[in-house]
């Protein structure tokens, strides 16, 4: 089972995934080249991948949907929420939808997916448990969450057990504090149905660390708001010192991929 952030931020959110023959994005926020591209970078060409699973409609998540679900015939997974959404904009009636329902498991290929209520201003968002296999046959568990509020105890329930992570660590709060942004925006962000804090991140892993969970991306961290020293010191740091300094945390980037894992192999 591999894994590899492709893109995050408030430009562009994309993640991939691989178990076996199978292959799916989870969010197309870049453009359908830009796309191409980053998955050139890792070996893959488009016509390799074989679904798109979306988390919510904001357009830094599904900018490139569209035009890379058509040009290279890909269904879309979404739920219902998420589809009208986007199907109010006008461009996306043409797509293969595969409609699904939160909470409910369904499978893409070899990879078996369970989505799950998350906080956020959309919709309906959702994060993802991604289930696949070990180089040996073992069972595999990826946790993608990139856009909530705050930890819910069904999140929690959700990451517990997972090998990797992709979690959101948006902004510092000091930052966002002194930002020379509008009140209203610094409330979104910081309010429960906005985007987690690096503290609030190092929270909910201090929570659910667990021997088996060795990799955690921290994820659509802001340019303006947050730096990536600053979400992985506070990480780091904090895991170490509550004695889970196991856990390897490691950067995203807005226009960078990032670095290759696969699960079950050092």
């Amino acid at each position: 089972m591999k894994l590899c952030v492709l893109a995050s931020g408030s430009s562009g959110n994309c993640v991939f995934v691989s178990s076996g023959r199978t292959r799916i994005l989870v969010d197309a926020g870049l453009s359908a080249r830009n796309t191409a591209n980053k998955l050139e970078q890792i070996g893959v060409a488009p016509r390799d991948i074989h679904a798109v699973c979306l988390t919510h409609e904001h357009g830094d998540h599904t900018v490139g949907l569209a035009a890379l679900a058509r040009q290279h015939g890909l269904p879309v997974y979404a739920n219902a929420g998420t589809a009208e959404a986007l199907a109010n904009n006008g461009r996306t009636a043409a797509l293969s939808w595969k409609i699904f329902t939160t909470g409910a498991p369904f499978e893409a290929g070899e990879l078996r997916l369970e989505p799950f209520a998350v906080p956020h201003d959309a919709y309906e968002p959702v994060g993802f448990i991604v289930h696949g296999k070990t180089p040996d046959g073992q069972p595999a568990r990826i946790g993608i969450v990139t856009d909530m509020g705050m930890p819910t105890e069904l999140i929690r329930q959700r990451l517990r057990a997972c090998h990797a992570l992709v979690l959101e660590a948006n902004h510092d709060e000091t930052l966002l504090r002194n930002a020379v942004r509008p009140w209203s925006l610094k409330q979104r962000i910081a309010g429960r149905h906005g985007h987690l804090s690096n503290s609030q991140a190092l929270q909910l892993l201090a929570e659910i660390a667990h021997p088996a969970l060795r990799t955690v991306f921290l994820a659509h961290i802001s340019a303006d708001c947050n730096t990536p020293e600053r979400a992985l010191h506070c990480v780091r740091e904090g895991l170490r010192t509550q004695g889970h300094g196991h856990i390897a945390v490691e950067p995203t980037f807005p226009r960078q991929i990032s670095r290759l894992i696969e699960i079950g192999v050092p």
